[in-house]
This record gives structure tokens, sequence and C-alpha cells, in this order.
């Protein structure tokens, strides 16, 4: 199911100070963002750095990668990598910036990605993980 947001929200304050560290060097990005389907998805926030998967069926569906226990669970059946996520923003107005080449700080993401960073490699070529 693509992603649907509310465009008439209230003003909400929240901690973006990782933003600015997650995206090293600015790349190629998927023209217009997109919306993301939440289905699944429990944290309050989508944070910058955040790994976006695209489903394989539907062209339209977009969502942040499933998380457990502080870390990426297993890619879902007929999901693909996408991106990631260029700014935090509410889990409830999830629309944004997918970034899929360039520079990524990869001790800023959110969670680790260790066990997947060869499967990202494969699946996303010209999005590098390096950091300072």
């Amino acid at each position: 199911m693509p992603g649907t947001v509310n465009l008439s929200n209230e003003l909400e304050s929240f901690e973006t100070r990782m933003d600015s560290v997650v995206i090293r060097r600015k790349g190629g990005r998927i023209i217009g963002g997109r919306s993301l389907n939440m289905e699944g998805f429990n944290e309050k926030y989508v944070k910058a750095g955040h790994i976006i998967i695209h489903s394989t069926n539907d062209e339209y569906d977009y969502k942040p990668m499933p998380v457990s226990d502080n870390a990426y669970s297993s890619l879902p059946e007929n999901y693909e990598y996408a991106g990631i996520w260029v700014r935090t923003t509410p889990a409830s107005d999830a629309r944004g910036a997918i970034q899929y080449d360039g520079e990524i700080n990869d001790k800023a993401l959110p969670y680790p990605i260790d066990s997947i960073k060869a499967a990202l490699k494969t699946a996303l070529p010209s999005l590098y993980f390096m950091h300072d």
C-alpha cells in the first residue's frame, strides 16, 4: 500500500542534530521524494539515515526498513533497498527525500548496518558508507 500523509499538520518540535552529519556528500535522490508506507513501523520518528526499502510489486510502495531491539530486522520478502532517508521526520508525516547515490556517514546512522552493509553496497553501488 503506498504511503499517505496529512498535509495539514500541527507544529511539532523534535531533535534533528544528527541530520547535518548523516549525508557527507549529496548525490542522486528520488525526484519529488516519497511518502512512506508506515505500516508496521512503531517508532515515533523516521530519523535521517534510516534505510528505506521499496516493494518489487508496487512502484509506489516505499517504507522504512523494519527495526527490532534497536537494530534493523531482515529485509521483508518482495522488497529491495531503495536508499537513505535524508532528514528526520515524524512518523505521522513521513514524506521526504530518499538518497541512493553519494556519501553517507555510517557511524551517524540511527541503527548499525554492519549485518546488511554488503547487501546495501550490492543494491546501491553508488552509495558510499564512510566516516571521519
